[in-house]
């Protein structure tokens, strides 16, 4: 008897997918997904393939921002995966809408579909603190402002024939990245929890977003392609923290001794932004953290019957092995291997 991600397998069989960012967690996740359901993936990266790299994936060595490179890139993809983004959190305005319009001049010239991943930036207070895919984008930051741009262009690029696929998620965690809200804040990779930094203000709710269920969102979107419309757009659940805490106490049950929480002094954080230009670019995502901000998943379950969806003590499990953060003493090898295998409840 054949599954569905068999069905999916033979459906992608030789279909060929351009990753960009494929270095990063999401694009790492999405590339390791697509290769299980059959699809060849060429990812390219600024840098040439790293030690221990897979031996299923095709590299080229190319930057977003060239268009030549990107074109070169995208030669013969059926996809092309945007998942790259400028590093350290800054220079938004001068590289995401150069980065974005080289992927969609290269999907017109090919015949690509595009797969984007989506934030809450661009929405504004008008329609907090209940998102859908269809609430209206007032944003009121500068990287809000570029995300409405970015998902305009996307859509202008739908009207010319370019399929496109967005999927808005809550912040990201997951084993394979270290670039975001929970690795740079909340832990620290490398050293087992015993406190963390807690960047949310006392019951305010927030959206996290474990990478595997994203990535196995993505692919079961993909699966039904031909249903999807030429711009389709869908919102995650993710693990909604009601209260701000449930994360932490996640942390805890799998550290599996007490962790020490502080709140994060944004005050702090407002003094030294001046000086540093990455707590410059946090202060302005300060207002995520004030106030519950939550997607609707309704048009998601409608479309797929259900979102795939990682009990949170296994996502934080493996997430916290992936980044050398349990200790070995109490974990064993082999345990940590099976965090970090064991990923997602289907």
């Amino acid at each position: 008897m054949i599954n569905e991600n068999s069905k999916a397998s033979i459906q992608t069989a030789g279909r060929l997918a351009l990753v960009l960012g494929s270095n990063g967690g999401i694009g790492g996740e999405i590339s390791r997904m697509l290769l299980k359901r059959g699809w060849r993936v060429r990812a390219m990266s600024r840098r040439a393939a790293l030690p221990g790299a897979r031996v299923d994936m095709e590299y080229v060595t190319g930057d977003a921002l060239s268009r030549t490179d990107v074109l070169a890139a995208a030669e013969g993809a059926d996809m092309i995966v945007h998942a790259v983004n400028p590093p350290g959190y800054q220079n938004w305005e001068k590289q995401v809408l150069p980065m974005l319009d080289n992927t969609i001049a290269a999907a017109e010239a090919v015949g690509a579909r595009i797969v984007f991943l989506g934030s809450v930036y661009n929405f504004g207070a008008d329609a907090f603190p209940v998102l859908t895919e269809v609430s209206p984008q007032n944003p009121f930051t500068r990287k809000g402002m570029l995300r409405k741009e970015m998902e305009q262009r996307l859509k202008a690029a739908s009207l010319r024939g370019v399929p496109v696929l967005i999927v808005r998620a809550g912040d990201f965690f997951g084993p394979a990245t270290k670039n975001n809200w929970f690795s740079q804040m909340l832990v620290r990779p490398g050293k087992p929890v015993r406190r963390v930094s807690n960047p949310g203000y006392p019951h305010a709710g927030h959206q996290w977003a474990y990478l595997p269920d994203v990535a196995e969102t993505i692919g079961r979107l993909l699966d039904r392609s031909d249903a999807l419309a030429p711009f389709s757009v869908f919102h995650m659940d993710g693990f909604w923290d009601f209260d701000g805490l449930q994360i932490v106490k996640a942390i805890e049950r799998v550290s599996g001794h007490p962790v020490k929480m502080k709140r994060l002094s944004w005050s702090a954080v407002r003094l030294a932004a001046p000086v540093v230009p990455l707590f410059r670019e946090v202060l302005e995502m300060q207002y995520l953290w004030r106030m519950p901000i939550r997607m609707s998943n309704r048009k998601l379950v409608e479309f797929l019957g259900e979102e795939p969806h990682t009990s949170i003590d296994l996502a934080i499990s493996a997430t916290l092995a992936g980044l050398g953060c349990l200790d070995p003493v109490r974990d064993g090898a082999e345990e940590i291997g099976r965090f970090i295998n064991v990923t997602r409840r289907v």
